[in-house]
């Protein structure tokens, strides 16, 4: 009876090991798993929000983080933005800090 339950213990043993490599395998899908679902979508996602930041342009009409919309008044060379609300507030704001540039003649059907 003993014999049987040691070539089973035995088989178990054997089918366990497995190539130290599979790891390896399995971290890199990981990582690449990781940097197309991540990484990537995230670093185009930037490119795009920097490109729009330099397309910043005097009467453009945007939005801020904070929900502020009016117009651009003045962009200056340090990354500040002269934004005016309306025509008696005006308010400077760092460029990193505009979400979007909205199409001409939004803030006028608000």
């Amino acid at each position: 009876m003993n014999f049987f339950v040691s070539d089973i213990t035995k088989s178990t043993a054997l089918s366990h090991q497995s190539s130290p490599y599979s790891l390896v395998v399995m971290l890199v899908v990981f990582c690449l798993i990781f940097y197309f679902m991540v990484l990537r979508p995230q670093k185009k996602q930037a490119n795009l929000h920097k490109k729009l930041m330099n397309s910043i342009t005097r009467g453009d009409e945007v939005l801020t983080t904070g929900g502020l919309v009016g117009h651009v008044i003045k962009v200056t060379d340090n990354d500040y933005i002269f934004i005016a609300l309306n025509d008696i507030n005006e308010v400077i704001i760092k460029r990193d800090f505009i979400v979007a540039v909205l199409p001409k003649g939004t803030i006028k059907s608000l």
